[in-house]
């Protein structure tokens, strides 16, 4: 196991100084965007092992932030180091049996620190990274060495999905608990790896990739219109966030969903927690508020985008990083940086920029 200071340690060496490059987002936002960039540098190692934060029990890659940490790197105009973050994934998931991903991955050793559940949702959101880092880049001989995750990760997801309901089985998935049934943060996230891969990558690929997600558009009809975290439940969660722009077109039932879901996960210190259905303690999680912002920008609706990104903003530790958690009096709390969060934050500022 990688020790904290030891990971961080390595974390400085394979650092890729970002003082020069250009901030995204509007002026006022450009020391929050130069300091997630400069901490994203921080916790992406020499080897392109993307962790999540430098401190014990975060000092792992798992495969769902290392994605997003590899879209935000192609997004700021970086793919070649997004392609070092995707190589070492590919890396990981040449030691699955069946193509799917372990939750985390020990950089050191390359396998997973423990018994922890496996993640099927990390097979969508590694196809997701792969098909945006290609569509930046058209590089297909550094999409050659990606390719067989990519055909693992279909594979995965054509053997977990049942051909008549389009539903997967009851992997667990960021919530990071054991399931009784299918989520919507699996197979929302499924879908939209299958989505992108069947619109950019080449070939045999992208047809494999479009029946998959003929297959998984029957599955995600079990979850309208409330879009809840299990199908035909009430309790939503931040999956439905993966239904929005830029995940997916714009749809107006998941736009009502997504509206309400905020309003019944926020918490005493602005922020949101994972779900309506989360335990309640007050403790709102950055990862969460930061994709209400990102989908928020994505769709057009800039006053909301800011409005989280000025919580987020005001909510940093002392040192200027975005932590994982703040308390309901409002104190950071737990890693920080927070890989995840950092990304988020970039893909945000940098939606706003597009938007004009």
């Amino acid at each position: 196991m990688l020790g904290g200071l030891l990971g961080l340690a390595l974390a400085l060496v394979g650092a890729v100084p970002s003082a020069s490059a250009p901030m995204p987002g509007p002026p006022r936002y450009a020391d929050l965007a130069a300091r997630a960039m400069r901490d994203l540098d921080s916790l992406v190692l020499v080897d392109g092992s993307a962790v999540a934060g430098s401190i014990d029990g975060w000092d792992y890659v798992w495969p769902r932030d290392a994605s997003f940490v590899a879209v935000a790197l192609t997004r700021i105009g970086r793919p070649d180091d997004a392609a070092r973050v995707l190589r070492r994934l590919a890396a990981f998931h040449m030691t699955s049996p069946d193509g799917v991903f372990e939750a985390r991955y020990d950089p050191a050793t390359g396998q997973a620190p423990d018994n922890r559940s496996r993640q099927l949702d990390g097979c969508g959101w590694v196809l997701w990274a792969v098909g945006e880092w290609y569509e930046v880049t058209r590089d297909d001989a550094a999409l050659d060495p990606l390719l067989p995750m990519v055909t693992g990760c279909l594979d995965a997801v054509d053997a977990s999905v049942d051909p008549a309901t389009g539903l997967p089985g009851p992997w667990s998935d960021y919530w990071e608990v054991r399931e009784s049934q299918p989520t919507l943060g699996t197979v929302a996230a499924l879908r939209l790896g299958v989505r992108e891969a069947a619109a950019v990558l080449p070939g045999a690929v992208a047809d494999r990739a479009q029946r998959l997600g003929r297959r998984l558009d029957r599955g995600l009809r079990a979850f309208a219109p409330e879009y809840a975290r299990y199908p035909g439940g009430a309790a939503r969660d931040t999956a439905v966030t993966f239904l929005m722009p830029p995940f997916a077109p714009p749809d107006p039932e998941v736009r009502a969903s997504w509206t309400e879901a905020a309003d019944g996960m926020h918490r005493p210190a602005g922020g949101l927690a994972p779900g309506e259905g989360w335990r309640r303690d007050g403790v709102s999680w950055t990862p969460t508020t930061a994709l209400f912002a990102l989908t928020a920008a994505a769709s057009g609706d800039r006053d909301t985008a800011e409005a989280w990104l000025d919580w987020l903003d005001a909510h940093r530790t002392p040192e200027g990083s975005l932590p994982e958690k703040v308390l309901a009096d409002g104190t950071p709390a737990d890693a920080a940086p927070l890989a995840w969060t950092c990304a988020l934050v970039l893909l945000t500022l940098v939606e706003l920029d597009s938007a004009g």
